[in-house]
């Protein structure tokens, strides 16, 4: 029995349940998702979710507005705890640096101005005489 279950690690780990053991998503079915929307790609193919990964392997992933590139480190079969499951895998430099460079991007852009409301008619008037000075 113990031959067989060294094959099995051999043989590498279905990727929707590696995702699954290394934290990325909650579920093995959000995994599974994920990887038909194309949210996932290997050596930058889109793949299926019972593809094979070895330590190595090249995963890009979305999550949100960001994508992350990681190396495959190590394999695991059970989700543990976040910092067992962050030595499954190890992030690119330049995935890094890219994300944070998108975090500030996304930190310096002006929020959406939430009215109070329904324009009353003095607001609407306003509105309206900002708009007819834009037409001339």
């Amino acid at each position: 029995m113990d031959n067989n279950k060294s094959n099995h690690s051999q043989a590498g780990v279905r990727l929707d349940k590696w995702l699954w053991a290394a934290r990325f998503y909650k579920t093995r079915a959000i995994a599974k998702q994920a990887i038909h929307g194309g949210k996932v790609r290997c050596e930058g193919v889109r793949a299926k979710p019972g593809k094979d990964v070895f330590p190595g392997l090249e995963i890009t992933l979305r999550q949100g507005f960001d994508e992350k590139t990681v190396i495959v480190q190590a394999l695991s079969l059970q989700r543990r705890g976040s910092s067992e499951a962050q030595l499954l895998y190890k992030e690119t430099p330049e995935s890094q640096k890219q994300r944070n460079l998108q975090a500030q991007q996304r930190k310096s852009l002006p929020r959406q101005i939430l009215s109070e409301g329904k324009p009353n008619k003095r607001d609407r008037r306003l509105i309206h005489q900002f708009k007819q000075t834009g037409q001339d």
